[in-house]
């Protein structure tokens, strides 16, 4: 009976030794996924994406999937839905993902956003009622700036009547513009900026929108806070070295600065945009 006291003895030491490890290393490694809004190709998102998740995995020691929608409603309703752990999103995807679920936002890029509207450079197009009945190209109905901020502008503050059409990406609607399918499109400065000098010396820029929060990366909050944090130190941390700066450049994350949803993108919440915002099905 001495010999099974001492060894259950041993076993209470060797249990409270493994959680007091437990609590100093914290929270074991685990996998997370990771959604982006789909502005661009899906080949294009793993192509600038993989490799930021790859360096946050090798900082973090947890693991990421990335998770890629064809289209934008289709990312809309998986965040929607509660499904990513972690997710890049637009800003009023923020405030929807925030009312719809309590997504956390963690890190954005300190350069604001603005909603741009492109016609042809040769386009007689020069003023904005000029587009008046005009049929124009967005990527899709909830695309903050290239679209759903945009919309409300032409028929709110301008008056201006428009019938919409949507083409999945930013790419798509600028080479709507290009082929001469549509006389506008809307998109966003930084996409427009991503692309060939043989595609935006075709463009020219009719209006630009009141510029608010770039685009943020936000946490379910079932993620713990400790992850919220490593991730983002993590992140920061890559922001710091030119290597890591170039990453970050090319997944709109330049200059990154600790996102925070009451500053940041709740002001949004007042422009009532909810009255142009399409369900996603």
């Amino acid at each position: 009976m001495r010999k099974l006291a001492r060894t259950l003895a041993g076993f209470s030491r060797i249990s409270l030794l493994l959680g007091l490890l437990s609590s100093v290393v914290g929270v074991q490694a685990q996998t997370y996924t990771f959604a982006v809004v789909p502005q661009f190709p899906v080949v294009e998102v793993f192509r600038t994406w993989r490799p930021v998740l790859d360096a946050l995995e090798a900082e973090t020691g947890h693991q990421f999937e990335l998770k890629t929608s064809e289209t934008i409603p289709k990312f809309e309703a998986s965040f929607l839905a509660a499904e990513p752990d972690f997710a890049y999103m637009n800003p009023y995807h923020a405030v929807m993902a925030r009312r719809a679920v309590g997504y956390v936002p963690l890190v954005r890029s300190k350069e604001p956003l603005s909603g741009i509207l492109v016609v042809r450079n040769d386009s007689p197009v020069r003023e904005l009622a000029e587009l008046r009945g005009s049929t124009i190209a967005y990527p899709a109905p909830n695309a903050f700036g290239a679209s759903l901020y945009m919309r409300a502008l032409l028929g709110e503050r301008f008056k201006i009547s428009t019938e919409a059409v949507y083409v999945q990406t930013h790419v798509n609607a600028y080479r709507a513009v290009i082929r001469g399918d549509n006389p506008a499109a809307g998109g966003i400065r930084s996409t427009l900026e991503r692309e060939p000098v043989e595609v935006r010396d075709k463009l020219r820029v009719l209006y630009e929108t009141p510029a608010t929060a770039s685009h943020p990366v936000v946490a379910h909050p079932r993620v713990s806070v400790a992850t919220r944090t490593a991730v983002r130190n993590a992140l920061s941390k890559l922001a710091k070295t030119e290597a890591g700066r170039k990453l970050l450049e090319g997944v709109a994350l330049d200059d990154l600065v600790e996102a925070d949803y009451a500053k940041d993108y709740a002001p949004l919440e007042a422009l009532r945009l909810e009255r142009f915002v399409v369900q996603p099905k």
